[in-house]
């Protein structure tokens, strides 16, 4: 028990430290100046945007999981045994768990007919669910969920260069919207009054961070007051400004694509529930399957788009611009170091994560999750990349509330709300990213 006091907070923090490190480092990529960094006006400068390059750093980190799963056979099969020739049952990885199930025969692998009379092969194929076990030609039913992620993860990194990292983070509360409405139309999971009542709240709340950014953009790229020259030239292109995207627009923008991309996001959740449902298959074994798959289809969709998009004269420098991209990534010190570290932030946040939801539950996760939010919110006002906006913590609040209440955390405010058969509920817990995404 005194383990467990110790363990749990530790997994707790680094999955929040990991977790705020993977946002912050992206936008802090963003940020790095790439092309034109000598310029006097700060228009002129390019910064790094390469949203499918992020999102195969994403699935390089999850394809790390395989560490993990590698790190965890060569334990089971060559040193636990070790351990366990007269040493105790901790030391030796704690117990086995043996099969009650007296028609089975561990000397034959086989089981006893109720009668007696004749036996049959036991499954090796079935776990202790029933469930059959992931593998094989089946293994690629996780590229449905895969391909979900591409979508979603190079969605929300397009809208992270438009918008603070704090709201790119709380416009991703919207997930939890579509993940209901998705397992009520797929999965055929029963949501109560009180639950639709905590998606309306969730709304609410990411509308008031939308608009937050709207009314109240930061730009990231803003002249520092103490470089006088680059002000006055500044000011002098102010004219040009017209013809560009305004900041407003750029917020409402990135806003919608974080928002729309919470549907790919939901979706991808959805199909992985089903998948583990029906299928048995270790958790961080997903992850790494997902990223490999990820991995695999971004890469070959960067070099097709780059053949079509990206090496004409009109995609030059843009987000199909592999070429341009990965030249960017290995030539500029910052953009290389930020993508080694989002790599391992990603990986770190995936296996915390997945161990926070062994250890405690998928709830805490949820409530953990959140309060990641919060963290990201202080670090970017810390770092100056923002100014605080009531209506900000407004609609923070609003999505805090909803995602608690839609999790069974906080009770409704009225009784009436609750089913009348309590113990017939189905709660809906909110599955969370075993990838994290930017």
């Amino acid at each position: 028990m005194a383990r467990d006091h110790l363990v749990i907070p530790f997994l707790v923090t680094m999955m929040l430290v990991t977790g705020v490190c993977n946002t912050i480092l992206n936008k802090f990529q963003d940020m790095q100046c790439v092309r034109n960094c000598d310029s006097l006006d700060p228009r002129e400068r390019k910064t790094f945007e390469q949203p499918v390059i992020q999102t195969i750093q994403m699935f390089i980190g999850e394809s790390g999981s395989w560490i993990f799963v590698f790190g965890f056979y060569v334990y089971r099969r060559y040193i636990a045994p070790r351990l366990s020739n007269g040493a105790s049952p901790l030391l030796a990885g704690g117990y086995n768990p043996v099969d009650t199930d007296d028609r089975y025969d561990d000397e034959d692998n086989t089981v006893d007919n109720v009668d007696g009379a004749s036996r049959l092969p036991k499954p090796s194929d079935v776990d202790e669910e029933g469930r059959v076990k992931l593998k094989g030609t089946k293994i690629f039913l996780l590229a449905a969920p895969a391909c979900c992620d591409i979508a979603g993860t190079t969605l929300m990194n397009v809208g992270l260069l438009f918008v603070a990292a704090s709201i790119y983070q709380m416009t991703r509360g919207a997930l939890v919207l579509f993940v209901g409405l998705f397992s009520v139309l797929f999965l055929r999971r029963k949501l109560y009054l009180y639950q639709w009542t905590a998606l309306v709240v969730v709304v609410l709340g990411v509308a008031l961070v939308g608009l937050s950014g709207a009314l109240f953009g930061d730009d990231a790229h803003d002249v520092p007051q103490e470089d006088a020259t680059a002000a006055v030239s500044h000011a002098l292109m102010q004219a040009r400004a017209v013809a560009q995207t305004p900041e407003t627009v750029k917020a409402v923008i990135g806003v919608l694509l974080i928002a729309t991309a919470q549907i790919f996001t939901a979706s991808q959740f959805v199909l992985e529930e089903w998948v583990l449902e029906n299928y048995a298959m270790d958790p961080l074994e997903v992850v790494g399957w997902e990223g490999i798959f990820g991995f695999s289809v971004t890469v070959v969709a960067s070099i097709i788009l780059y053949l079509a998009v990206g090496s004409t004269p009109a995609g030059r420098y843009g987000y199909f611009d592999a070429k341009e991209g990965w030249h960017e990534v290995f030539s500029n010190r910052n953009v290389a170091l930020s993508s080694l570290f989002i790599m391992l932030s990603i990986f770190g946040f995936n296996f915390f994560g997945l161990s926070v939801t062994r250890t405690v539950s998928a709830t805490s996760r949820s409530t953990i999750d959140t309060c990641r939010t919060l963290f990201i919110w202080l670090v970017s006002l810390g770092l100056g990349w923002e100014s605080f906006k009531w209506l900000q913590v407004a609609g923070f609040a609003l999505l805090v509330y909803g995602t608690f209440l839609f999790n069974d955390i906080v009770r409704p405010p009225l009784k009436a709300c609750l089913p009348r058969n309590v113990s017939d509920r189905q709660a809906l817990v909110l599955p969370e990213e075993p990838i994290e995404h930017a």
